[in-house]
Parts: structure tokens; sequence; C-alpha cells
């Protein structure tokens, strides 16, 4: 299951980074649906279902830069 997240700017002013969050099967690697995230096996492989997630983080903004020059 692959879940994408869109920057956003919080009350504080701080950045929520793009993010995406995906979930597979860690005995084969399978890209579950929500459906079968509730299920104990794995639909691919019938394994016990264990899951190995990914988190890949999007750099979106930068902090302002302050320089002077002489």
């Amino acid at each position: 299951m692959r879940i994408e997240n869109e920057p956003k700017t919080l009350e504080n002013g701080a950045v929520d980074p793009a993010h995406v969050i995906q979930q597979v099967c860690a005995a084969c690697g399978y890209d579950l649906d929500e459906t079968e995230l509730a299920a104990d096996t794995c639909a691919d492989c019938g394994a016990p279902l264990n899951l190995k997630q990914h988190v890949a983080i999007s750099i979106t903004t930068f902090p302002p830069v302050l320089a002077e020059t002489s």
C-alpha cells in the first residue's frame, strides 16, 4: 500500500514535507492493499503477514539564507 502525502505548512509556520509511505510483505516484497493488510497472511506468497515499511521524504522548501557582503 502506498500513501502519498503532499507538503503543508503548519499553524506554527513549520513545513510538514512531502513524503511517501509504502507497506509491503517482508517475506516477498509484495505491495499490499488495504484489504490485504487486514489479513493474517500475504496474498501473494502465503507467509504469515509481517510488514516492511519504506518512507521517502522530499525536501520541498529551504530555510531563508541570510548573507552580507562588504
